[in-house]
């Protein structure tokens, strides 16, 4: 059994099919990615998963649970965390309280303290910054702040949704460098990601979804490597 099992989900939006029985797999180790253009359907599965959606229909697995119907405070508690697009921060809270918001659930102090401090050591920009409000934080600074507090509610599987979009090129290889960094360190991610080049480059396996449907799946470099996907995604000829 997978550690994280999608199959033939499907998601409206009112009248609208947002999701059209994808399918997907996650291992426990790997780093996945999903790619696709605008309006495919990344992000709305990513939310289905974490509890922000209910689906039409279809089954999630994560850890040999079902989670569909679960509330995403359940879901985070049971160690699958949602880094969404646009971040999420608490922008009139400093750094060191969204930190904290990210350990709302636990209780466990010592462990929270270790897990801080890794944060911290992780991501070193926002060591000094602790007692900014984070909605003054630059864009890079701000995505920074939303892994570190993810990583703060001790997650076995990190989604991160688009975590280079609207980042310099210097702070995007800042960022897939921790989400490399993470996985290293013994975290499962899945990712999803309009950069398709550097995700795939980070990824063990990848999926393709188009209009609600997957379109292909395999390695990362196979895919890479693959005409279509070059032609699409990568910007070859």
């Amino acid at each position: 059994m997978s550690f994280l099992t999608v199959e033939k989900l499907i998601v409206n939006y009112g009248a609208i099919q947002a999701l059209d029985g994808i399918s997907l797999r996650v291992e426990t180790g790997e780093v996945v990615t999903l790619i696709g253009g605008n309006g495919a359907g990344k992000t709305t599965t990513l939310r289905a998963i974490s509890g922000l959606l209910r689906p039409k229909s279809g089954r999630i697995e994560f850890d040999g649970e079902s989670i569909v119907g679960w509330p995403p405070h359940r879901i985070v508690c049971h160690g699958l965390v949602h880094v969404p697009e646009g971040r999420g921060i608490f922008a009139n809270l400093t750094v060191e309280e969204n930190l904290q918001m990210g350990a709302y659930a636990r209780h466990d102090r010592a462990a929270i303290h270790k897990d801080h401090e890794r944060a911290l050591n992780l991501l070193p920009q926002l060591r000094e910054r602790l007692q900014q409000p984070a909605g003054t934080l630059s864009g890079g600074e701000q995505q920074m702040l939303a892994i570190a507090r993810a990583l703060l509610a001790r997650p076995r599987l990190l989604m991160l949704d688009e975590p280079s979009l609207g980042l310099a090129p210097q702070v995007v290889q800042t960022v897939f460098q921790v989400i490399r960094e993470i996985a290293s360190a013994g975290t499962t991610i899945l990712l999803v990601e309009q950069n398709a080049g550097m995700a795939l480059r980070v990824a063990n396996r990848a999926y393709v979804i188009e209009v609600g449907k997957m379109q292909m799946e395999g390695s990362a470099s196979e895919l890479a490597e693959s005409d279509e996907v070059r032609r699409a995604y990568l910007g070859g000829d």
